[in-house]
Formats: structure tokens, sequence, C-alpha cells
């Protein structure tokens, strides 16, 4: 083949061999633009995969939370179940000191009225006694 200046170019192969130059050139082009497509191809998979653990550690994240208020639900239960018991438990030990106030008070009234009726009789006695004469 001969370039524009009329010299031929020996690096050039003329022919039916020039369509092999050309699909070699389209093969390169296609390489090319297979490997832009690999690209691509690598940066969505890459894009997809990000995504993806994204989502997984938003979702773990959310579950820990979820996990944790529940814990924290439960320490609370049983802290406050032994506060409740406990308070339920002094209500019922004031009630039981008031009522046993309230039976000290009423058995030291009848104390009192028996010792008042004893000592009236005793001094009943002692008057009967010495004033009858012997």
């Amino acid at each position: 083949m001969r370039s524009s200046s009329g010299q031929s170019r020996p690096d050039l192969p003329v022919g039916p061999n020039r369509v092999k130059f050309q699909s070699e050139t389209e093969r390169l082009t296609a390489d090319v633009g297979g490997l832009e497509a690999s690209l691509l191809q690598m940066v969505t998979d890459h894009q997809y995969a990000s995504l993806k653990l994204r989502e997984n550690s938003e979702k773990a994240k959310k579950d820990a939370i979820q996990k944790a208020v529940r814990v924290s639900d439960l320490l609370v239960d049983a802290v406050n179940g032994g506060v409740q018991e406990s308070f339920v438990n002094q209500k019922l030990i004031e009630l039981e000191i008031r009522a046993l106030g309230t039976t000290i008070a009423r058995f030291t009234k009848q104390t009192d009225q028996w010792l008042a009726a004893t000592h009236a009789l005793n001094t009943a006695v002692k008057h009967c006694c010495e004033s009858k004469p012997a």
C-alpha cells in the first residue's frame, strides 16, 4: 500500500489481510469496550455490595437497639419488682403496727379497768373486815 507521499508502507499488509487488520482493530475496540463494561460492572457490583452491607449494618444496629431496650426493660422490671414487693411489705407492716397499737391500747384500758376493779374490791374487803368486830 502506498502512503500519500507515494511511498510503500511495509508494515501495513495489502489485500485480503487488510480486512483482518480492521477486525483486529475492531477486536481491540471491542476489548476496550469490554474492559470498560467490566469496569462498570465492577463498580456496579461494588456499589451493590456496599448498599447491602449498609442495609445489613443498619438492620443489625436496629436489632441491637431493640434488644438493648428489652434488656433494659427486664432489668427495670426486676429492680422495680423488688422495690414494689418491699413497698407492699412495708405497707403491710405499717398496717400490722397500727393494729397492734390498737390492740395494746385496748388491753391497756382493760388492764386499767381490772386494776381499778380489784383495787375497789380490796378496799371494800378492807372496809368490810375493819368494820366487823372480831
